[in-house]
């Protein structure tokens, strides 16, 4: 059996194997209620015999969206598109997640394919929050920044939402901190300018996330995974103080002991990209945060980026570098990666099939 193929369990969850489905947005939503694209984009996946699935970015709050387009869980009507979904996801074996998610001052912009700009409150949008008063990139408004009594009431959100979450029937949540999104932008001393307890050293910049983990966490039921994405390092260039690897070390650590079972290691977004010192990006070129994370933090990881080969995330997992890989854009061009990838590895038994599909099988040994 392919160390791909095994078994994963996380306090009282197993996961059929170490395949997972990163969370993607897909800017379809109306009002933030999900529909029938993203019941058959995501049973697609499932279908395809992942062990996971992490749906995109679900917004606690309406300003919290990345675009008007976005999912959303801040009303109790979101549930119900949302456990249908996960009915069918369930019904697959495949396990289902949700990431809970704050845009801050990268909220209020275009669908991809519509350029991706800024929208105005004249055009629908609305002005972001933040934790200082610093745009993103130039052309991007200027966020508000969130007083001390709005900071404090932030972890309400995400319980709200992660309760509702529950109630369609999640079993995993992941906490979205990266990107430079809201948790992640009061992390990286970049976005994060302030002077009061939200801000200044370590332990101020990260108060929000770990306040967020924490109440999530008392919030979640015991027996369920936390999930936390953080961004391993803003890109900075030199002598720009920025989040960075070591710091991500030092918060995994505490996410541990606040409760959070498996840090998703992505990596930058504080910076836009042309500011941001990018490496080149090949395969697997964030697999060395989830393994660092790993090994001295002390807690399961799990590694994205360009992962699009079978025996590359083969050797991810059997080195012992990350517990979970999540695979992204490789899922939308092939929904049956794990099937295909559990042949490669002369392993074809070891991935699920849909017995509607059992007479497609035997082209995959």
């Amino acid at each position: 059996m392919p160390a791909l193929f095994s078994p994963l369990t996380l306090r009282g969850l197993t996961l059929p194997n170490r395949i997972g489905m990163s969370p993607m947005c897909q800017y379809s939503a109306v009002d933030g209620f999900a529909d029938d694209w993203h019941l058959v984009h995501l049973g697609a996946r499932a279908q395809g015999g992942v062990g996971l699935i992490l749906v995109e970015a679900t917004a606690v709050t309406p300003e919290g969206r990345i675009s008007p387009s976005d999912l959303g869980l801040w009303r109790d009507e979101h549930i119900a598109p949302l456990e249908r979904i996960v009915r069918f996801v369930e019904s697959q074996g495949t396990v289902a997640g949700i990431q809970l998610a704050h845009a801050g001052r990268k909220a209020s912009t275009a669908r991809p394919w519509d350029g991706g700009a800024p929208v105005a409150p004249p055009q629908g949008g609305w002005l972001p929050v933040g934790a200082s008063a610093l745009p993103f990139a130039p052309g991007h408004p200027t966020p508000r920044a969130l007083a001390d009594d709005e900071v404090a009431a932030i972890p309400s959100l995400f319980v709200a939402a992660a309760h509702r979450a529950r109630a369609a029937g999640f079993r995993v949540v992941e906490l979205h901190a990266a990107h430079g999104y809201l948790l992640h932008s009061f992390c990286s001393p970049i976005s994060n300018q302030r002077t009061d307890r939200w801000g200044g050293d370590f332990d101020g910049r990260t108060r929000l996330v770990r306040e967020v983990a924490r109440a999530v966490r008392a919030a979640w039921p015991a027996d369920l995974p936390l999930f936390v994405r953080l961004s391993s390092t803003d890109y900075a260039p030199p002598g720009v103080a920025a989040w960075d690897l070591d710091q991500t070390v030092r918060l995994a650590a505490l996410l541990r002991d606040d409760g959070a079972d498996l840090v998703d290691c992505s990596a930058g977004g504080t910076l836009p990209a042309g500011a941001a010192a990018l490496p080149a990006l090949t395969p697997g070129y964030q697999v060395p945060f989830a393994a660092r994370v790993r090994r001295e933090a002390g807690i399961a990881t799990a590694a994205v980026g360009l992962i699009s080969d079978a025996a590359h995330a083969e050797a991810i997992v059997a080195a012992g570098e990350a517990d979970l890989v999540l695979l992204g854009r490789e899922l939308l061009r092939d929904p049956s990666w794990p099937q295909h990838a559990a042949a490669q590895l002369g392993a074809p038994d070891a991935a699920r099939w849909p017995p509607q599909y059992a007479r497609a099988r035997a082209r995959s040994r």
